[in-house]
Parts: C-alpha cells; sequence; structure tokens
C-alpha cells in the first residue's frame, strides 16, 4: 500500500486490507490474529474485526 493509499482509509478497516498494509497475505494474517500476534491491535466489533486506520499509520510510521 502506498503512503496516500494508507492516509485515505476509513476509521477502521478489516484485517485483511490491514494485512495488505503490511504485505501480508490473507491466510498470514488470519494466522496471526488468530494467534493475538498480529502488529497491531484488532478490534471485535458485533463480530467483524477490525483495526483501526490510526494504529496502522503509527505501526507503519506514516503520518498525516
Amino acid at each position: 500500500m502506498t503512503r496516500e493509499e494508507l492516509l485515505a482509509l476509513p476509521v477502521a478497516v478489516d484485517v485483511v486490507t490491514a494485512g495488505k498494509a503490511f504485505s501480508l497475505g490473507r491466510n498470514k494474517t488470519y494466522d496471526l490474529v488468530n494467534a493475538d500476534a498480529f502488529p497491531v491491535p484488532v478490534h471485535d466489533y458485533g463480530g467483524a474485526r477490525r483495526v483501526l486506520a490510526t494504529d496502522l499509520w503509527k505501526a507503519l510510521g506514516v503520518t498525516p
């Protein structure tokens, strides 16, 4: 993902999108999420796992 794509993300994104930000594939992303080893916190919102864009920005060193 480019810097511009990261900054254009909505407030919260699904874990697959968050994984793409770290250049991870779908399977590796879910492996890390299920092992509680994903690089940023994963939140459960009504059964949907989401990652906050601000957490992605911090982890990747991107500032708006």
